[in-house]
């Protein structure tokens, strides 16, 4: 059962849009949830997916009465980049637009279905309509991802992450020179009033901190800087929300402001390039690092 208070970005919402929206489910899956029983607001079962919500209402879901969506399936024709592997975890480089887990819109063709193809046991570790998975990465973000292949291996990862023990770094491109050298993002992250499926700094969000370097400056074709930004938390769109609000979004981002003519590129100019945690099982300190990939070395080629 999953139990939301409504925010405000969510205030005079349709009920069905946004138990989609909090659960992750189709709108169809949502009309099915709420006929079946499955949607409560303030305790009292909700009989239409119509009525507006109104802020600080209590939400619960109870996505179980859903019919049994299919668990993914191993897809040997997927090609995964594994910089690492050993009977308890894998460590990949995910490509430019590879979706991580199947979901609404991308049921197939996910990092997942490659991944259970080489590791098949991990069909039964953490979520099985995501197995194996500890942290996400976006669609359009490559680099660095942990994935777990033992039930051990995840719930140590899990929790390793949740008490921040997990270093994450990102390499990021973003227009404008930042006016300080290294500086600390704090500042909380929430849906965006104005559109729901987006995120924003909110007042009422979720703390959330990014640690950043400026790397590079570069003036043509228009002043944008390499710079280089680690993960306090692990919010939604974290970087990309950050970095958008201190005024200078990730080249590439079309979601949060970044995209522009004159560095046109098709996804947003970020990488995880670093990756290090303790082994689940031996504790050892595990470090990995991948250089930034062709496409994004190629429009970062372009500035001067």
């Amino acid at each position: 059962m999953l139990i939301e208070l409504i925010p405000a970005a969510l205030h005079e919402q349709r009920l069905d849009r946004v138990v989609s929206l909090i659960s992750d489910i189709s709108r169809a899956s949502t009309a099915t949830l709420i006929s079946v029983g499955g949607v409560q607001v303030d305790g009292v079962i909700a009989t239409a997916g119509k009525v507006k919500v109104r802020e600080g209402q209590q939400v619960a879901i109870d996505t179980s009465l859903l019919p049994r969506k299919e668990l993914p399936q191993p897809d040997p024709t997927i090609s995964l980049d594994i910089v690492y592997q050993d009977l308890d975890v894998a460590v990949i480089n995910k490509a430019p637009g590879m979706v991580v887990h199947p979901g609404a819109g991308n049921p197939v063709g996910t990092m997942v279905n490659g991944a259970l193809a080489l590791f098949p046991e991990m069909a039964t570790v953490g979520d099985t309509l995501r197995p194996g998975v500890v942290h996400r990465l976006d669609a359009g973000t490559t680099g660095l991802m942990v994935m777990a292949r033992t039930q051990k291996a995840y719930d140590f990862l899990v929790d390793a992450l949740s008490r921040r023990d997990v270093t994450r770094k990102y390499v990021a491109l973003v227009w404008g020179h930042p006016s300080v050298q290294e500086g600390i993002i704090d500042a909380p992250i929430g849906r965006d009033h104005r559109d729901p499926t987006k995120m924003a700094v909110m007042v009422d969000g979720k703390s959330a901190r990014t640690k950043f370097d400026v790397v590079r400056l570069f003036d043509l074709p228009q002043p944008c800087a390499l710079i280089e930004c680690q993960l306090e938390t692990g919010r939604t769109h974290q970087i990309r929300v950050h970095l958008d609000s201190i005024g200078h979004p990730v080249v590439g981002d079309a979601t949060y402001g970044g995209a522009r003519s004159s560095l046109s590129c098709s996804r947003p100019m970020l990488h995880a390039t670093a990756l290090s945690f303790a082994h689940p099982d031996s504790g050892e300190e595990m470090g990995f690092e991948v250089p930034i990939p062709d496409d994004m070395n190629q429009i970062v080629g372009r500035c001067s």
